[in-house]
């Protein structure tokens, strides 16, 4: 049977149900067995009615010994099947499903399925599923599925469309792991792993359905990622001398590089001698100096002849990235420009003539630097900043205006090492891991919104001091929706009745590129007392007189993105604060505030948003091109991860562009997944 069929030429689907599941992503026969379950549910034991516990979830079997109808209000009908077995009675209770009563008589033999509650001495059975007691039960007795779903089809009506396709003999899948790789790591059969996974027939079985399938969703990928980075890496690149004069720049520094940051930019100039395209990723922790690393590398390039390129995500970065490098390199005869979305039409064609003469040797810029009209004479360096701001096929536009020139990722969002080999398992990974001596360690305080009043007199007391405040929201206005503080109501509440002798202004996305630039060049020179924002000021933004960051409703932040938001202040030499309003009191919320209260180590509050958050919603993997993991999950299955990329690289080892026979259908498997990506990065 062809895994790529239509299902709905599948016999006993047609053209309604094909719709359904269309609604789930579901279009083809593969589609629907790789649709797999988020949990089960063991309803495998038996428990006497004697023995039930309230609020459990269990299995009962028994006798009906009555009915009983009950019509509490208009359009509501209860009905409750009596039944017993040897130990006792239960009441099984069933809210307007009149079929029920139909189906069944006293004197049947039954067993049935629901949530225990007992009171005033009854005891009774909820939310409900009851079968006659057969071999042939579909759904109790054993351990049933449980299936991420959609309006318009039940669990119970998707685990029939995925057990009569299992069930048809025509049915097999074919082994793309090599025989030697299955046997060497234990992994079962894959038709066995398929029909387990859907249909197990007891625990250890769906263990080791479960192995199997995590272990080849992970292998997958990361072949598929090392597969790409042996096409990029085959490129024949630029090879860069090592210049003397690298080393005058680094000594007119005002300040020494940390070892991280030497670590760091040996890696990139090794990678810049050798005559492979370089694709490093450069991950640090807010204010840990990727800057400077940057500007050194795109100066090694100048030195060498080559003209160079920076692409930041927003006019306010790009123009801070061109001041440090005009500060810094203009004394040693480099020119420096800058394009962005904002300059006059007269001002942006000088910029782009200078670039394609060769006269404007760094070019730092915004999306601008990736339109058609930007020719440079000789690129042979390319740095995109926050690349999580961009999508592989911006990264690749910009470097396609060069000859296969080296290319520099840099992101301040720390990412466990784990994860970023997954995202960025076609880059190589430096890691700045160390702050700047003198960089501020800022006190964080959660407090609950009920202590607002207190934080804002604080907020009175730093400005008293000659400070600046951010206060940023979750939205830009009211939401009828969320529950949240808006930027827009804020800005109102805080002019009318707090700080009305104070300069504030409002900074949302909405507004346009010229008129965010303006306000925060106000902020910058001093001209603004507090800025409320959304989180458009999350990256980039440098205003060393800023000392203190309040966020409202915290609890709707992710901690990486609070941990970015943080490190807008403690950049200059006064002591800073962070404070975190919340309105939500849970566990996990609680859990989270804890962790920013203790820790400004970003890698560590990456590695608890991936705990708390899950590998999905911590980090989208669309955007990067990736297949999407479908049963394995980074975090729980961390161990498996590990053996299946040690065995990724055994495997490349011996066999790079996987042509070897026996390794044929496992490439054609990762072609398969790796369309998207495979389109935007051409292998030689």
């Amino acid at each position: 049977m062809d895994l790529n069929k239509n299902l709905q030429y599948i016999k006993g689907i047609g053209p309604k149900k094909y719709k359904k599941l269309n609604k789930l992503g579901i279009y083809t026969l593969k589609d629907l067995i790789y649709y797999f379950p988020r949990q089960y549910e063991d309803r495998s034991k038996f428990k006497k009615v004697f023995n039930l516990v309230n609020e459990e979830k269990v299995s009962i079997r028994g006798i009906i010994t009555g009915f009983e109808k009950h019509e509490p209000k208009k359009k509501m009908i209860i009905n409750k099947i009596q039944v017993r077995d040897d130990t006792g009675y239960i009441k099984l209770v069933f809210f307007n499903q009149k079929y029920i009563v139909n189906n069944f008589k006293v004197g049947d033999n039954i067993v049935a399925y629901g949530k225990v509650k007992k009171e005033y001495g009854k005891t009774e059975l909820l939310n409900c599923e009851i079968e006659f007691d057969t071999k042939s039960a579909s759904s109790i007795g054993k351990i049933v599925p449980i299936y991420p779903l959609t309006y318009g089809i039940s669990n119970k009506e998707l685990i029939n469309i995925i057990q009569s396709v299992l069930k048809n003999q025509d049915l097999k899948i074919d082994e793309y792991i090599p025989m030697d790789i299955v046997n060497k790591n234990k992994l079962c059969d894959l038709n066995f792993a398929i029909k387990n996974i859907h249909n197990p027939q007891n625990i250890q079985n769906l263990k080791v359905a479960l192995y199997r399938l995590v272990y080849e969703e992970f292998l997958i990928l990361q072949l598929g990622l090392l597969y790409l980075k042996s096409g990029v890496v085959d490129k024949e690149g630029i090879k860069f001398d090592k210049k003397d004069g690298l080393k005058e720049i680094i000594e007119s520094l005002p300040f020494s590089l940390t070892n991280a940051q030497r670590r760091s930019l040996d890696d990139i100039l090794n990678d810049m001698n050798s005559n492979k395209v370089m694709n490093r990723l450069v991950q640090g922790d807010v204010g840990s100096g990727k800057t400077v690393v940057a500007l050194l590398s795109l100066a090694n390039a100048v030195l060498n002849s080559y003209q160079a390129a920076m692409m930041a995500p927003t006019e306010i970065l790009a123009e801070q990235h061109f001041n440090s490098l005009q500060e810094i390199l203009s004394k040693f005869d480099i020119n420096i420009g800058l394009l962005v979305g904002s300059l006059t039409k007269k001002q942006k064609m000088a910029v782009l003539k200078k670039v394609k003469e060769g006269e404007i040797d760094i070019l730092i810029g915004t999306h601008a630097l990736i339109e058609d009209g930007v020719e440079f004479k000789k690129l042979g360096m390319v740095i995109t900043d926050e690349q999580h701001r961009f999508g592989v096929r911006q990264r690749n536009k910009l470097s396609e205006k060069g000859d296969n020139p080296d290319i520099l990722v840099m992101t301040a969002t720390p990412i466990p090492r784990t994860l970023a080999l997954i995202l960025y398992g076609d880059l190589d990974i430096s890691i700045i891991d160390e702050l700047p001596p003198g960089r501020q360690i800022i006190d964080t305080f959660a407090i609950a919104k009920e202590k607002r009043l207190r934080a804002y007199n604080f907020v009175r007391s730093q400005i008293e001091l000659g400070r600046q405040v951010y206060i940023v929201c979750p939205l830009v206005e009211e939401s009828e929706v969320i529950k949240a503080k808006a930027a827009v109501d804020l800005l109102e509440e805080l002019e009318t009745e707090h700080f009305s002798d104070l300069r504030l202004e409002l900074l949302h996305g909405k507004m346009k590129a010229s008129n965010k630039d303006e306000i925060m060049k106000k902020f910058k020179n001093g001209e603004v007392d507090i800025l409320v924002s959304t989180t458009v000021i999350e990256v980039g933004v440098n205003v060393p007189n800023a000392t203190l960051m309040i966020i409202e409703n915290a609890e709707r932040f992710g901690l990486a993105q609070l941990h970015q938001l943080r490190g807008r202040v403690g950049r200059g030499e006064h002591k800073s604060y962070c404070i975190l309003i919340y309105g939500s009191k849970n566990e996990v919320t609680f859990e989270r505030m804890k962790t920013m209260e203790q820790t400004t180590d970003g890698f560590k509050i990456s590695e608890k948003d991936l705990e708390i958050r899950g590998p999905g919603e911590f980090f989208g993997t669309r955007q990067h091109g990736l297949p999407e993991l479908k049963i394995a999950n980074i975090f729980k299955h961390m161990k498996i991860l590990k053996e299946a990329q040690m065995e990724a690289q055994c495997i490349i080892q011996e066999d790079e562009k996987l042509n070897l026979d026996k390794n044929k259908m496992l490439k054609e498997e990762i072609i398969n997944r790796f369309e998207e990506k495979l389109n935007d990065i051409t292998l030689n």
